[in-house]
């Protein structure tokens, strides 16, 4: 059963958050993992957060135990820190669900 995410995202360094994907993309392919769908967003015309967002994107796995799994790891983590935490200065999480 399919488990996927829509996260949206306020990108401030878009330099710093290319290096991120550049290099968590393939520890993502080997887990299993893949970007579906992924938007630059010029306008947001509704919203029930009053966080920012300028990045939409949908992440699929088999599973949401091999989600949590990638998520989890130190490498994962580690690239996170390094690219991902001074780049992006909001996340929210729009929708996860399973599909069969």
């Amino acid at each position: 059963m399919a488990y996927e995410r829509v996260v949206a995202m306020q990108v401030d360094d878009a330099e710093s958050y290319r290096k991120y994907r550049e290099a968590m993309e393939p520890l993502l392919i080997k887990s299993g993992g893949r970007f579906r769908f992924d938007f630059w967003i010029a306008e947001v015309l509704r919203s029930e957060t009053a966080k920012k967002m300028n990045r939409v994107f949908v992440i699929t796995f088999d599973s949401k135990q091999q989600s949590d799994d990638f998520f989890a790891t130190a490498e994962y983590k580690e690239i996170r820190k390094t690219f991902f935490t001074p780049a992006v200065s909001d996340v929210t999480t729009i929708a996860e669900f399973e599909q069969g």
